[in-house]
């Protein structure tokens, strides 16, 4: 357990994606840590690596304000990532912005009635709905399209609020879409990335909403994780809202045709065919269920690119690649391959349970018919 007055940094929802990797960046510097996650979108195997006397994961709902305080009243900073997804707003709208923007508010008094010298509000490029203009700048205008974009929306207005009404140290960061190691492949935090991969691999189409010519700035997910650390504790940076990308745009055909392509063919060593026949394009028209609409909504919305050069001032400088989803993301493609192989054992393990269970019935209905059984046995 951490005991020292105000030595640890907390990270809310430290166990997901972009927060393990914030994480791991603080344990390397020497941070105590208080991971708090109730693992619904995060995992505990996603930090197990960096557990330690300094790095505390606490299994906690951010709504349960009684099991959060004691770690409050020990901070230094408050890193909030905590978050429920834009396809969980599809279907359960209320929760989504109970822990999205009600959580936050409440969070944010208690850090302030407790002392935490400063709070940053990881928002989502999302606040700003279908792009007026591109690169977006954070002027732009937020016209969210989903719940979730709203509530993230309300989460950065009462940050913003309890810098201009109380002067409570806050900072809000907007990251693009980031991609990387412990990405979401699946459920309501899926991510387009790790979601393309796994289905090439499999040598299944590609789903791509709308024409595929929007674009989206892609950010390693380091790179996010860094500027969300520079932002959170830059002494210039209170008070301020800041775009997190690349500043680089990719369509969505461009990444399910050419840079997926390039990363399973590392991924099967060549063996890999071409993929523009597998690419299936559905617009609104072709779009069914809660989990499809939800991603029309969010994937088939125009330009999406940061003009980060508020944080760029600040010394913000994200790892050069030569092109968004480069060759050399090696982590990406170590990942995924660590994803297929463990679902294609998840199905192999499935289909060997499903075929011992039907020998088995066989058996015991050859049996029966038999007569190879007591009658009161069967009784």
């Amino acid at each position: 357990m951490i005991r020292d007055s105000r030595s640890i940094v907390i990270v809310t929802g430290g166990a997901g994606f972009v927060g393990s990797e914030l994480v791991r960046q603080l344990a390397a510097r020497g941070d105590r840590v208080v991971i708090i996650d109730n693992l619904v979108n995060g995992s505990r195997a996603n930090v197990a690596e960096v557990l330690s006397d300094r790095v505390v994961l606490v299994e906690a709902d951010i709504r349960d304000l009684d099991a959060v305080k004691p770690y409050l009243a020990k901070a230094r900073i408050v890193f909030h990532l905590a978050v429920l997804g834009v396809r969980h707003s599809v279907h359960s709208p209320y929760e989504n912005h109970d822990v999205n923007a009600t959580a936050t508010l409440r969070l944010l008094e208690a850090s302030r009635d407790l002392g935490v010298p400063r709070f940053v509000y990881v928002s989502s490029s999302e606040v700003y709905g279908t792009a007026k203009w591109a690169p977006m700048t954070e002027d732009h205008p937020t016209f969210p399209c989903t719940v979730y974009g709203a509530s993230k929306l309300a989460g950065e207005c009462y940050t913003r609020a309890y810098y201009t009404t109380y002067h409570y140290p806050t900072v809000i960061v907007r990251p693009f879409n980031t991609y990387g190691p412990r990405s979401h492949h699946e459920g309501d935090s899926g991510e387009v990335v790790p979601k393309f991969l796994l289905r090439c691999m499999a040598d299944r189409p590609l789903i791509v909403f709308g024409d595929g010519t929007q674009t989206r700035d892609f950010q390693f997910v380091s790179d996010t994780a860094a500027g969300i650390i520079l932002a959170g504790e830059h002494p210039a940076a209170i008070g301020q809202t800041f775009n997190l990308g690349s500043g680089s745009e990719l369509t969505i055909n461009e990444l399910a045709e050419l840079r997926i392509g390039a990363l399973v063919t590392a991924l099967k060593d060549g063996q890999v065919a071409e993929l523009g026949h597998a690419v299936v394009h559905l617009d609104a028209e072709e779009v069914h269920g809660e989990r499809q609409v939800a991603e029309l909504r969010t994937e088939a919305r125009l330009d999406h690119r940061a003009e980060g050069q508020v944080l760029r001032r600040l010394g913000f400088q994200p790892g050069l690649r030569a092109t968004p989803l480069d060759d050399g993301d090696t982590a990406v493609v170590l990942e995924a391959r660590r994803k297929a192989v463990r679902r294609r054992t998840t199905l192999e393990d499935r289909r060997r349970r499903v075929g011992s269970a039907q020998r088995i019935a066989r058996i015991l209905r050859a049996r029966l018919e038999a007569g190879g059984f007591r009658k009161e046995l069967l009784e």
